[in-house]
């Protein structure tokens, strides 16, 4: 039966004679298969290399077909629960949904969805039986995935402030490759939104024409317009997650081109754009949370003043006003600590030859860096203002529930290592992004799981390296629906834990994994 029924299925398709390997994949499809495309390419070469030639005839379709999908541990198994090995009645397949996957609660009933959903064969589908083929496809399909299927919805508290989330977060998306040399490409945002990543980096220079421009600074990088990379994110933000998107701009702009930023956001974003307190409340004890800022893009950079005088500006026509910020308040991951190493150094002057005679001048204090921000740009930022990190002490007693820190993956690490406590202290009040260190030119990525560990909300990742790192984040965030939250354990959020990834004490639930390959 199965057998008539695969040649009744294949004959339209090579009635007009052997097909190729597009038409292979059309003809897949059309059977409901799922297949990787590298591996398929590998199979129908071997074939088509017998007999010299780039086109298959049915046979060989039948035998790239059994290579594909009769895996031979599904064949023992179905062999095991089939009493002739070639059909699996109702009572045999709820047989099998208890002893093998563990649904103790499936009934008949719960047999017979399945049988009316994966049977591809009428004649055996009536008779409420499963053939082989129909087995293939359940033990393929999303039932059969290890994944818990309530995950795949939203289905967490959404109502916790913003610092209460895990949040997925790229490092240099306008990166499709290496740090160095590689293209700065608009893909980088849409493929990070598509996969419901929530916090996006933007470095923006000054460009020609007084419109900024986004590239790795100092490097090779190719330049993409900042306007075009807004338009980019007003079309996909909302297209994965309606929870909210966080800008973080690495911002190296003239005031002149930070006040074009400012107008690109407001004319493109509309009202996507969160330029002001919810509600207009102004003394805030804590964040508001994802649900309350569903479908906003928030901005976060430096920010000049507080809350209520940008709420004082907002009718006011400041463009062309600046203020400047000091070198405490101003926080770049370009500065050259252990986390980055600039391409470009000055010379230093030749040295003087040994003289005895000699003496060094007297050292001249050095100059307060100021930096000078646009209050246009500076205006928009309402939830997540950049600010540097001092130290944990420093900011429990100055710093503001939507005042945000950015550590550096070196940095972080030697404060995971001294002084855990305080940093999952620091964690449950205030947002902090990880990213990684300046050395990492490939675009290599760390563990991010030992920074989850101490509560830390945004760790960015270059999401155009695939690996470990990479496949630990789209695991985590395939929780809560893939919406980009997902809501850190109670001990995280809890001010007085005593929680430390060396002292895990109460807070374990270990769970014994036993997994047949």
């Amino acid at each position: 039966m199965c057998h008539t029924w695969f040649w009744n299925v294949i004959q339209n398709d090579f009635k007009t004679g052997n097909i190729d390997l597009e038409g292979c994949m059309r003809l897949l499809e059309k059977m409901q298969i799922n297949f990787d495309e590298n591996h398929l390419k590998h199979v129908f070469k071997k074939t088509i290399d017998k007999h010299q030639g780039e086109i298959i005839s049915m046979d060989d379709f039948r035998a790239i077909y059994r290579a594909l999908v009769h895996r031979p541990e599904f064949e023992d198994l179905f062999r095991a629960y089939s009493a002739d090995g070639k059909i699996l009645p109702d009572s045999q397949l709820l047989k099998f949904l208890v002893k093998e996957q563990f649904q103790t609660e499936a009934t008949e009933t719960t047999a017979l969805e399945i049988i009316m959903k994966y049977e591809p064969i009428d004649e055996v589908r009536k008779k409420r039986q499963m053939s082989f083929e129909g087995f293939i496809r359940y033990m393929n399909s999303d039932e059969c995935s290890i994944f818990k299927s309530q995950h795949r919805t939203i289905y967490q508290d959404m109502n916790q402030p913003l610092c209460d989330y895990f949040i997925s977060s790229s490092h240099n998306t306008y990166l499709i490759a290496d740090q160095l040399v590689g293209p700065s490409h608009l893909w980088g945002y849409t493929s990070a939104l598509l996969k419901g990543c929530r916090c996006l980096e933007i470095d923006c220079w000054d460009g020609t024409n007084n419109e900024p421009i986004v590239y790795h600074g100092h490097t090779l990088t190719s330049k993409i317009p900042f306007r075009s990379v807004i338009h980019v994110i007003d079309k996909y933000a909302f297209m994965s997650s309606a929870y909210p998107v966080v800008l973080s701009l690495e911002n190296h702009c003239s005031p002149k081109q930070q006040e074009v930023m400012a107008d690109c956001l407001k004319s493109i974003l509309g009202d996507k754009l969160l330029s002001s307190p919810i509600g207009g409340e102004i003394d805030m004890t804590h964040l508001p949370s994802p649900e309350a800022l569903k479908f906003k893009v928030l901005i976060k950079n430096k920010k000049v003043g507080t809350l209520e005088e940008s709420m004082l500006r907002m009718d006011d026509d400041y463009y062309g006003e600046i203020e400047e910020l000091s070198d405490s308040d101003i926080q770049s991951e370009d500065e050259e600590t252990d986390d980055t190493i600039p391409l470009y150094r000055q010379r230093s002057p030749t040295k003087r030859k040994r003289d005895s005679r000699y003496s060094p001048p007297p050292q001249k204090k050095p100059k307060v860096k100021k930096a000078k921000i646009a209050l246009a740009l500076s205006d928009l930022v309402v939830y997540t203002k950049s600010q540097k990190f001092v130290s944990f002490d420093h900011s429990l007693q100055h710093q503001q529930c939507y005042e945000n820190n950015s550590i550096g993956e070196s940095a972080a690490r030697k404060l995971v290592r001294t002084s855990a406590k305080e940093f999952i202290s620091h964690t449950t009040r205030f947002i902090t992004r990880i990213y990684p260190k300046g050395t990492r030119m490939s675009s290599s990525n760390y563990n991010p799981q030992e920074f989850w560990n101490v509560g830390c909300q945004m760790v960015a990742l270059n999401f155009q390296t695939p690996g470990t790192q990479m496949e630990l984040q789209d695991g985590k965030f395939l929780d809560n629906g893939g919406c980009g939250y997902v809501l850190k354990p109670g001990f995280l959020r809890d001010r007085n834990t005593s929680f430390t990834p060396r002292n895990v004490g109460g807070y374990s639930k270990p769970m014994a994994l036993s997994i047949r390959v």
